[in-house]
């Protein structure tokens, strides 16, 4: 089985952070937001996956390579497709169309979840959704007694429905869905100004194809700084029984409130940490307090007591007593 990952988008609310980093590689405990997503599919899948195809924009090769070993450590290949121009959903899955073969789940790579389902390779597709408050900004799906899809509707501006589609699915057949979406941009068919993956979903159904919900029991977004804190925190809850220190963190005189996760040759000393914090590689932290953080690699930090903050790589932080959003190579002293 074959995996597509749209990862195309600019992150523009997740900024600085995606100045330098694409979104879907900011680190979560120790991992990448994507690498989580394909661990967590592979444990829903029980069968081998294939290859996993990233859409992107130009990230740069240093992307590439991390990808590609994202893809090698879950023993898949993988590939790299460009989506030039950000036309919609259907068209960035498209622009994977040689992986479009046999059955093939996409993913789009800015959100987690956490499900029991168990992958239904009978059904002619599943669409995965969460029950939310407020349906108006996503795709909603509508279902018959027979928990059948019977409607999709793109961000309604009235209720229809409150099972909102996270951006996981799996179709049995991804040549007929290849197309779908070609039938779609050969008739310029959009809605909201682009070419909408609900639209390709309507057509198969109204074939005749059943495709069915597989509900979440967590849906974990990373839009902006203040949802991804949020996201961290719930996840970290998820992974707590996992080993999330490294061995060779040298800890003096310091308290750990878990869960944590601490990156390689980190030095933590006369501090407070925890709960809910993730600390990259090669960070230096003394007589701080710091809680439901995410601090990325090489960071130092000094006499600071934060919460809430998102700290970005090769950043030094000293007698700060906030919370804070910095990106990479920042300084923040009082």
């Amino acid at each position: 089985m074959n995996i597509i990952v749209p990862m195309a988008g600019a992150g523009k609310r997740m900024r600085p952070h995606t100045l330098t980093t694409p979104k879907p590689l900011l680190p979560v405990a120790g991992k990448s937001i994507v690498e989580w997503l394909l661990i967590d599919i592979a444990k829903m899948n029980p069968g081998k996956l294939g290859e996993i195809a990233f859409v992107t924009g130009h990230f740069g090769q240093e992307t590439e390579i991390e990808l590609a070993q994202i893809a090698k450590r879950l023993n898949c290949t993988s590939s790299i497709h460009y989506q030039q121009t950000a036309l919609g959903t259907a068209h960035a899955i498209l622009c994977a169309k040689p992986v479009l073969k046999g059955p093939v789940i996409i993913a789009f790579a800015d959100t987690l979840f956490k499900t029991d389902f168990q992958l239904d390779k009978n059904a002619d597709g599943v669409i995965w959704v969460k029950k939310v408050e407020d349906p108006r900004q996503f795709g909603v799906v509508k279902l018959n007694k027979e928990n059948v899809i019977t409607d999709f509707v793109e961000k309604p501006s009235e209720f229809v429905s409150d099972l909102a589609i996270i951006g996981i699915y799996f179709f049995k057949d991804g040549e007929n869905l290849c197309k779908e979406l070609e039938y779609l941009i050969e008739n310029n068919i959009k809605d909201k100004g682009e070419y909408q993956l609900t639209n390709a979903m309507e057509n198969m159904k109204k074939k005749g194809l059943k495709l069915l919900p597989g509900k979440v029991d967590e849906w974990l977004d990373f839009g902006n700084v203040e949802v991804s804190l949020s996201s961290h925190k719930r996840y970290l809850d998820f992974i707590k029984n996992q080993s999330l220190i490294s061995q060779d963190v040298l800890l003096e005189n310091t308290t750990l409130i878990q869960p944590v996760s601490i990156g390689a040759g980190t030095k933590i000393s006369n501090s407070v940490i925890g709960p809910h914090i993730s600390i990259g590689k090669n960070c230096h932290i003394t007589n701080s307090i710091i809680s439901n953080s995410m601090i990325r690699d090489n960071s130092n930090l000094t006499r600071v007591n934060l919460e809430n903050s998102m700290i970005g790589n090769h950043t030094e932080v000293k007698g700060v007593l906030q919370s804070l959003n910095l990106g990479d190579y920042s300084t923040a002293k009082s």
